[in-house]
């Protein structure tokens, strides 16, 4: 039996609706601006700030547990175990902070690709869009399963185990414990009140770090795939383009719109490195040493703190090879628009045609990228790189630890 093809017109709030969904869960309404509910819109960003507020707080606890842990050689493991969640949560400050200070170019950026969107069926069809959508869709799905997955873990897996001890292996006392290390300047296991009320806190706190992280790398693969989507249609155009020899004003005007296209195409990724280049510095400087500091934990804990521990090692993995994997497909789709020019039949057009053509050529040698400073161009080869620098920390942490 054949699959049925689905035939619906994709609108670009198809594509943004899983990032816009889980923004407005936190409190952050990318769209606030198209409101016609003004009260809404102000409880939302109360909300936002006064989970951020709580968030930092926690943040602050955990950097104060780390501090103390690290006077101490018997408790310098807490301090190692503690590290990546602090690296994580700086990273999720950090990515909403650039988000909220580049909000009028991320509104202007999103405006562009919708106005961008193939609105037809037909047009779609062109734009191969379902295709570029079922592979978006995929990487959204694996991540976001991830990142929740990790926060989910790390926040209720400590009352779950406490609950079965107690209530079905009879054991006689409730363990107080959190999933994560923070110190508090009062006692947060004195009685079951101020335990659940504190309980319940971070875990808010932990799942707006996670969704602030999972949401900013999601807008930013929707933001890439729309781009790329539309190199690749400019691509498809020109290596079809008949270059008819008798009809050099359609061959010039049909080149003057591809040129502006391709511009606007890469005014398009300036914008993305103007709101993302700092906060994926950020991201890669502080995801080797949370690789780093996740690994020795696998490879000195239990089995169940391995088993946390490894699905927060695959997602800061696959975290990063999601920016890398973007950051390659964007430089592949922009470099491949002048291939499909030199592919033309261009020795059939004009002078003037070919003298323009030239020019497209030869702009497209510098490829579209994403580019956070003192870095190269991402791609899968600064995947291979933070792999290594997260490995040779890893080895230094061992020996050092070890010698100890």
């Amino acid at each position: 039996m054949e699959k049925a093809v689905d035939n619906s017109v994709r609108t670009f709030m198809d594509m943004m609706r899983v990032p816009v969904l889980f923004y407005r869960t936190i409190g952050e309404d990318i769209y606030a601006y198209r409101s016609t509910n003004p009260l809404k819109s102000l409880l939302l960003k109360i909300y936002l700030y006064a989970g951020f507020i709580n968030f930092n707080l926690l943040v602050i606890g955990e950097l104060v547990f780390f501090y103390k842990s690290l006077q101490d050689f018997e408790t310098i493991r807490l301090a190692i175990a503690v590290a990546p969640c602090i690296g994580f949560s700086l990273v999720s400050d950090f990515k909403q902070a650039a988000m909220m200070t580049g909000k009028e170019s991320l509104i202007m950026l999103l405006e562009d690709l919708e106005d961008m969107h193939p609105k037809t069926q037909q047009k779609q069809k062109a734009y191969k869009l379902l295709d570029f959508e079922k592979t978006m869709k995929r990487v959204i799905n694996i991540f976001t399963f991830l990142c929740l997955a990790y926060t989910t873990t790390f926040s209720f897996y400590p009352a779950i185990k406490a609950s079965v001890k107690f209530n079905f292996l009879g054991y006689d006392t409730f363990d107080r414990n959190f999933g994560f290390l923070i110190w508090f300047p009062f006692d947060a296991t004195s009685n079951n009140l101020i335990y659940w009320i504190t309980y319940w806190d971070i875990a808010h706190g932990a799942y707006l770090a996670g969704i602030a992280f999972l949401c900013a790398d999601l807008l930013l693969v929707v933001v890439i795939t729309q781009i790329c989507m539309h190199f690749s249609y400019i691509s498809r155009r020109l290596e079809e383009h008949p270059c008819k020899s008798d009809e050099d004003r359609e061959n010039i005007e049909f080149l003057v719109g591809i040129i502006r296209y391709h511009d606007k195409c890469l005014k398009l990724c300036e914008r993305v490195n103007d709101i993302y280049s700092f906060s994926i510095l950020l991201n890669f400087l502080m995801a080797s040493m949370q690789i780093c500091f996740i690994a020795f934990q696998v490879t000195e804990s239990t089995v169940e703190v391995i088993i946390i521990y490894c699905i927060f090692l695959m997602t800061s993995l696959v975290q990063v090879f999601l920016v890398c994997y973007y950051g390659d497909m964007l430089i592949a789709a922009s470099l491949k628009v002048g291939d499909a020019a030199y592919n033309q039949k261009w020795f059939q057009c004009s002078k003037t045609y070919c003298s323009m053509l030239k020019l497209l050529i030869l702009r497209s040698q510098k490829p579209a990228s994403i580019r956070p400073p003192t870095l190269p161009p991402i791609s899968l080869v600064t995947y291979m790189r933070v792999i290594s620098m997260s490995y040779q920390f890893f080895a230094l942490l061992r020996t050092t630890y070890s010698d100890n």
